[in-house]
């Protein structure tokens, strides 16, 4: 028999404003402890030295992880010139340098091409799995990485600002699955310069942006006091991307049985991905067809 996991049944979303020096998963597992929460998760990963927006699931609001996991996000990032890592970013070994600065009009005129739909090879220190293995791991211990190319859709890529001859700070909307530093050392090598990344911090993810986010030091001053519940955003935050449909008294019960049922749709179509709210509480993910709702994924709160 499983044994049951300890913790408050509560649900919702923390977003934190993840700072450098710390991976995505220990940000988890100290939200998790401080909220006394059952269960946890966060929707992207964010390289131990990046900082910004890093939305963390807890309790039901798991269940949505995918929908802001598969949402748009946007990094503003600055990528140094002259330098290619075998990291891909500044914490790696410098492993070859060119002389050559390209111009501000250079820069901009080659951002065009990562822009749309682009095959992106990800870093070899990545988390990427090869034959079962973690990328980074046959990296550290000396193997040679070949690491397919990956579709990823990018939205925009635009030039910021230029701080001096060395650096480039750019912002990047994309789709799941993007590497920030294959950007930057495919950008580098395009430009004949070579290129890693200095600094990333994303600025959204799906619904959540940086103003809804709170630092670790306020996770560890309200640690175990409830007080961290002020800043929840609701469960249903997480479905922001897909449509509602309003689900009728009896739908409702039907629905978290596991089984169709009756909703109103205001812009879901047949055969849509929806969720279906009762009383303003999310009560299932399903497919939409003909006035019900065919659940995959049922709310417990």
């Amino acid at each position: 028999m499983a044994r049951k996991r300890k913790g408050r049944d509560i649900s919702g979303w923390l977003v934190i404003d993840k700072p450098a020096g710390i991976s995505s998963s220990a940000v988890v597992n100290k939200v998790r402890w401080a909220m006394d929460a059952k269960k946890a998760g966060h929707a992207g990963t964010l390289d131990p030295e990046a900082t910004g927006v890093l939305a963390i699931a807890l309790g039901e609001a798991t269940k949505t992880v995918p929908f802001i996991t598969d949402a748009l996000k946007a990094y503003r990032f600055t990528v140094r010139l002259g330098q290619a890592t075998n990291t891909d970013d500044q914490e790696g070994e410098v492993i070859a340098e060119n002389d050559l600065r390209p111009s501000d009009e250079d820069i901009i005129a080659a951002l065009p091409d990562f822009v749309g739909d682009v095959m992106q090879i990800p870093p070899k220190f990545s988390a990427v799995k090869i034959d079962g293995q973690r990328a980074y791991k046959l990296a550290r211990d000396g193997q040679d990485v070949q690491i397919e190319a990956r579709p990823l859709y990018v939205e925009e890529l635009k030039f910021i600002s230029r701080p001096d001859a060395d650096h480039v700070e750019l912002e990047m909307t994309c789709g799941k699955g993007g590497y920030v530093r294959a950007i930057a050392r495919d950008l580098g090598e395009k430009l004949g310069c070579l290129g890693h990344v200095r600094e990333l911090r994303r600025i959204w993810s799906g619904p959540f942006e940086t103003v809804d986010g709170i630092s670790m030091e306020t996770v560890e001053e309200f640690a175990k006091t409830g007080e961290l519940d002020q800043y929840l955003h609701p469960l249903e935050a997480g479905l922001d991307g897909i449509p509602e449909v309003t689900a009728t008294a009896e739908g409702a019960v039907k629905m978290k049985n596991g089984n169709p049922g009756l909703v109103f749709s205001s812009d879901a179509e047949y055969g849509d991905e929806a969720w279906a709210s009762f009383e303003g509480k999310a009560v299932a993910v399903g497919v939409y067809k003909a006035g019900e709702l065919h659940p995959n994924r049922v709310f417990l709160h």
